[in-house]
């Protein structure tokens, strides 16, 4: 039974839930295992251990490597914004994102990226022996991180043409900043 009274304000009712179920050593913190022990694709598969990293750095205000309920509450809401995309696009019901799905789904986000491009993430992210098409932990990943590169470039392209110049060095920086 669910006790209304001990949710703190800001914070979703269900991720609550969750995280007292998710939190196996009452800790009062996610830590990666028990995050990837939570999260599943739509044929029950665990989540990948990067995807299950990035959203913990995403979300570990204190550095720790540790989600609090704070920060697992708003994986909770981010996770269901992804969730509902992912569902929106996988139109064949299929539990993956084809690349021409996935071309729809990036257009929405406002990318105008090639056709080629979506194929060339898919083929990526495909799961290794299993059919192509990206699931949906992998489906977050790419998006995430494509989200923190334009977010790199939108940094440099100040005069809003498209196009930058820049250092092999400040490349690797962004890079590295926003994807390790």
């Amino acid at each position: 039974k669910l006790n209304f009274c001990n949710i703190p304000p800001g914070v979703n009712p269900e991720a609550y839930q969750w995280f007292q179920t998710v939190d196996t050593d009452r800790s009062g913190f996610i830590n990666l295992k028990e995050l990837k022990q939570a999260l599943v694709n739509s044929n029950w598969s665990s989540f990948n251990d990067e995807t299950c990293l990035m959203m913990i750095n995403m979300f570990d205000k204190t550095r720790s490597g540790q989600m609090d309920l704070f920060g697992f509450s708003a994986l909770w809401d981010f996770m269901q914004r992804w969730r509902a995309m992912f569902q929106q696009y996988d139109r064949d019901r299929s539990g993956c994102i084809s690349g021409m799905e996935l071309q729809q789904a990036l257009a929405q986000m406002g990318y105008n990226l090639s056709p080629q491009f979506s194929e060339t993430l898919v083929q990526r992210f495909t799961v290794r022996g299993a059919r192509p098409g990206i699931q949906l932990d992998r489906f977050i990943h790419v998006c995430t991180q494509l989200q923190s590169m334009t977010q790199v470039f939108r940094e440099r392209d100040t005069s809003m043409t498209g196009n930058i110049r820049l250092s092999y060095e400040d490349f690797l920086s962004g890079a590295v900043t926003r994807l390790m």
